[in-house]
């Protein structure tokens, strides 16, 4: 992270709220000209800064307005099978997010569904394909806040 200087810290934090400026107004907006401001761009990509570009969706609208957080607990703890729980989970679309945790729970997975029935069928079909000792589901009532922008570090907190 120390290779970021303030121009490209600039850049992150405007590409992260709208991918969709062209280079032209990226330039503008952190004082530089067109090739130079492309450059860095492409040079924040490579570095695998920049992972990819896409659409948020809105899940509601889509028809999947509940969010599930799930709480998995294996009693295996061989890599081959967090290697098989990894590759199913990712084949998994309405999982989310699925992240390895420390504590009393193994995995927390974010799920989105329809309804109540669809979270059922796919528990269902989650504790029949892999071995689980223990789910907790937690279903959210209402989404407070939802980013993917992360907080951008300045040269003073590194």
């Amino acid at each position: 992270m120390s290779s970021l200087d303030a121009i490209d810290r600039q850049l992150l934090a405007i590409l992260q709220s709208d991918v969709s400026l062209s280079i032209e107004e990226l330039a503008e907006r952190v004082g530089l000209t067109k090739t130079p401001c492309w450059r860095r761009v492409q040079k924040l990509e490579k570095s695998r800064i920049i992972r990819r570009k896409v659409a948020l969706l809105d899940a509601e609208m889509l028809g999947l307005p509940v969010s599930v957080f799930a709480q998995v607990k294996t009693g295996q703890h061989t890599p081959e099978w967090a290697d098989a729980f990894a590759e199913h989970v990712a084949q998994l679309p309405e999982v989310v997010d699925c992240f390895r945790m420390a504590g009393n729970y193994d995995y927390l997975l974010r799920v989105v569904v329809s309804d109540i029935a669809a979270y059922d069928r796919f528990y269902k079909g989650l504790i029949r394909r892999v071995g689980i000792s223990d789910i907790i589901s937690n279903f959210a009532l209402e989404q407070i806040k939802s980013t993917t922008e992360l907080p951008i570090p300045s040269d003073k907190q590194e």
